[in-house]
């Protein structure tokens, strides 16, 4: 074959792609022939079995036996773009022209969405869990475009199910998830997509050739555009992006975030931070030799010092057998005592320093000596109680709730257990209650805890829990306790039973798609129950009711409330109560702000005047100030102010912050705790300007 000059190639080619683009040509297949894998260092690597990838997928060779001009024609996605058009109220034009593309866009999403759920790669903000949101956001935007502002990938996922799920059964068994994790997700992103694309439009306004970083970002913190999503709005607009500048004040975020978890998680009520340690005296070595770990086994030790270091009263000790746990995947330090000759040193810090485990504590006199070194062994025995529940809790969470279920993080203490892990929403209590049986069941089966050391790809083929696998080095602990088999460092009950007793504490969100959960066991769980026990006896003396009763009675105080009520909004909806006193109208860069006093409590009454007020106002803010209590702020916007990014949230907190409160709501109505209610007239007083500077901010 002769060779054509190169620029002749690329005539041909951008002809032929013109073409293609045309609709001149389809294309079926297209060779690729893969023989290496190309290194970091740019050196090609032959691989051990050369291949070719012909590209020939099944929707082209469908569109080729069906024959259709393309893939979206054939009956795999036919019945997506007919429901996407009974959804949207509009015909599928047949092209990518007039919005066609965005039907496609929803059509192929659905499909990708309901898969990757179906495989467990659940909604989150890193790594494969970040690519489904992102996915499910552009959907949401392109039904947006198409004049849907409500869930339209949920109602896709059941077509997904119906046409595939013959041949992908994993799709029928989760039906019910991939919709319902779907369905919330969409309903978060509509929840601020309308905030966010007047946010874009009005930084478009502005001429900008290239949106800032910063701006970018908070499109991404404040409003849940994917970066990538604000990059294809801002190309269509010819705009381009700061990515670098998104990236520096994404990462500034994450460590502001780390500094703040490390700051709440990493001290111990024991005060035993796992940090490491550097600085202060010199050590002192009296021995060369390792430090050995006897912690799992044992909770006192005989125990030469290999060095020491002392600033003041504070001494540092690296003992050469170490009974104490130093803080680690969760779960905090011991504290405990070391005695020597003569001295007797509190341990309330265990760290971490190059040359080891370092234990610590404030003494007047100190001589080196060997040394008993004893751990608090009922602390320990009670953060044993809540780690060995934690692995419980794990498995029960994912029994019930389905192996979409993965920890995302933890705390134990002696106190309590506190649990992260990916989920789609709240637990109701029907399930919680399941779920705290289930653990219970465990511990009640007094199964024998267990502890091995293997290679970690022996720890995953024997079905071990693992899901940081970046943390996990070429040999593992694996953790088995029944049915539940985790990888674990930490130290745990001797059997199942000695846990004692479960019970759950609270429950709560920590961010988009990630649940936590707060429990006690054995001592704690028992002192919780008793707690009830007696408020339920207090709260029947205070009824004059017999605690068997109680339901009775809180139902007929129930109905009573619901009748004072009825009456209270039959008032106020005819103007002739209105709970609003010291009322006065101000005009502040042409937005009326209706400032007043009131003495209500409940928060529902307030809200139905703050619907009033919105209903009945335009360009308009409403201020209430009650003393009731312990005092609270409460601040309503029209829609008008809100479309052009004002929110109910950001001005009731600056107004809260001037009396010592906080709070937030909604971009419509928002509450906020006075802090000290003594200062509610100086916050009053300071309301035009805050509301002035709100308004030139654009927050």
């Amino acid at each position: 074959m002769t060779s054509r000059p190169s620029c002749r190639r690329r005539s041909s080619r951008t002809e032929f792609e013109e073409q293609a683009e045309a609709g001149r040509f389809l294309e079926i297949w297209n060779l690729v022939f893969m023989q290496f894998d190309r290194q970091a260092d740019g050196e090609l690597e032959p691989l051990p079995k050369p291949s070719v990838d012909t590209g020939a997928g099944l929707e082209r060779i469908a569109a080729v036996l069906q024959n259709t001009d393309d893939n979206f024609h054939t009956d795999l996605f036919q019945p997506l773009l007919d429901r996407v058009s009974d959804l949207v109220g509009r015909p599928y034009p047949g092209s990518m022209a007039d919005g066609g593309d965005s039907f496609r866009v929803l059509a192929d999403h659905a499909r990708a969405v309901s898969f990757l759920l179906a495989d467990g790669v659940y909604p989150s903000n890193e790594g494969r869990g970040y690519v489904v949101r992102r996915i499910l956001r552009r959907a949401v935007r392109h039904a947006w475009l198409l004049g849907r502002k409500a869930p339209t990938l949920a109602p896709l996922t059941e077509v997904v199910v119906a046409d595939m799920g013959e041949v992908y059964p994993q799709l029928v068994e989760k039906a019910d998830f991939i919709r319902d994790v779907t369905l919330k997700e969409e309903e978060r992103f509509l929840d601020t997509i309308e905030g966010g694309l007047t946010r874009l439009e009005n930084v478009f306004a502005s001429g900008v050739d290239v949106i800032p970083g910063d701006e970018a970002f908070r499109l991404y913190d404040t409003f849940g555009f994917p970066i990538d999503l604000t990059q294809v709005i801002a190309a269509e607009r010819g705009v381009k992006v700061d990515s670098a500048g998104f990236e520096i004040a994404l990462n500034q975020q994450r460590e502001r975030s780390r500094a703040a978890a490390s700051g709440a998680d990493s001290e111990s009520p024991g005060g035993a931070p796992a940090v490491v340690i550097d600085g202060g005296a010199d050590w002192t070595v009296l021995k060369d030799g390792r430090q050995d770990f006897v912690g799992y086994t044992r909770t006192e030790a005989d125990s030469d010092i290999l060095a020491f270091r002392r600033e003041g009263e504070r001494v540092d000790l690296i003992l050469e057998t170490n009974p104490f746990y130093l803080e680690s995947g969760g779960q905090v330090s011991d504290t405990g005592v070391v005695r020597g000759e003569g001295w007797e040193l509190p341990i309330d810090r265990v760290v971490k320093d190059e040359r080891g485990t370092v234990v610590s504590g404030s003494i007047d006199k100190f001589e080196p000596t060997t040394v008993d070194a004893e751990v608090d062994e009922p602390r320990r025995r009670n953060i044993e109680r809540n780690h060995s529940a934690t692995h419980l809790v794990h498995y029960a969470l994912r029994q019930i709730l389905g192996d979409h279920v993965r920890q995302q993080g933890s705390l134990v203490d002696e106190g309590r257990l506190r649990f992260d892990f990916s989920h789609h929403g709240p637990i109701d209590a029907p399930t919680l209650d399941r779920i705290e049986r289930e653990v219970n069941e465990l511990v009640w089966a007094n199964y024998p805890v267990t502890t091995e050391e293997m290679n970690y790809p022996d720890a995953l083929a024997l079905g071990a829990m693992a899901f940081f696998a970046d943390k996990y080095g070429d040999t593992v602990r694996v953790v088995r306790m029944g049915p539940s088999i985790e990888l674990c460092g930490g130290t745990h009950v001797r059997s199942t039973g000695q846990t004692g007793l479960f019970r759950f504490g609270s429950q709560g969100g920590v961010a988009a798609g990630v649940r936590r959960i707060e429990a006690v066991t054995g001592p704690g769980a028992y002192a919780a129950i008793n707690q009830i026990d007696q408020q339920l006896t207090g709260l029947a003396e205070s009824l004059k009711a017999r605690p068997e009763h109680l339901a009775r009675k809180v139902e007929q105080l129930m109905a009573e409330r619901a009748k004072l009520e009825s009456r209270i909004a039959e008032m106020i909806e005819s103007g002739g109560g209105s709970p609003v006193a010291d009322e006065e109208q101000l005009n502040i860069g042409g937005v009326t702000v209706i400032v007043g006093e009131t003495g209500s409590e409940d928060r529902k009454e307030i809200g139905t005047l703050a619907d009033r007020f919105r209903e009945t106002h335009s360009k308009a803010v409403m201020v209430l100030f009650s003393s009731a209590g312990r005092g609270a702020i409460h601040t309503a916007v029209t829609d008008d102010l809100i479309t052009d990014g004002k929110h109910a949230g950001e001005l009731v907190k600056r107004i809260a912050e001037v009396s010592g409160g906080k709070g937030g709501g909604r971009p419509t109505f928002a509450s906020a705790g006075a802090g000290e209610a003594g200062r509610l007239a100086e916050a009053r007083a300071a309301l035009p300007a805050i509301v002035e500077r709100w308004l030139a901010d654009g927050n």
